[in-house]
């Protein structure tokens, strides 16, 4: 079973999507900012990590840079739904720091589906 680690400081939509992925046959972890997400990340091996962009404590970029330099290898998923900066302009950035997909809130399965189609998961 995949195991994916979601980050995502909005309790609601972390508890709907970690119904969710389990449902479609995940095993999820959450973490409620970046700094908890990392120290998950260090303990545990996951197939795919969710992460939200603008967030408490940790932002979703701060958060993704870290990962990179403790496992490189991580497949990253980066969500947003806009905020101080548009879902537009922020989810490019995502990329260039190391997000392998975006998804900009909100989404629908299948499209989050098809980004873990496109990472092999």
């Amino acid at each position: 079973m995949p195991r994916i680690l979601l980050i995502d400081d909005d309790d609601d939509f972390r508890t709907m999507m970690s119904i969710t992925l389990q449902r479609l046959g995940y095993e999820v972890e959450e973490a409620n900012d970046g700094n908890k997400g990392i120290a998950l990340h260090q303990q545990r091996e996951f197939d795919v990590v969710m992460v939200d962009l603008i967030m408490p404590e940790k932002e979703g970029m701060e958060t993704i840079t870290e990962m990179r330099v403790n496992r490189p290898e991580t497949k990253i998923i980066a969500m947003s739904g806009g905020g101080r900066i548009s879902a537009k302009d922020i989810l490019p950035m995502a990329r260039a720091v190391g997000a392998n997909q975006v998804l900009a809130k909100p989404f629908s399965n299948e499209e989050m589906l098809a980004a873990f189609k496109r990472l092999g998961v």
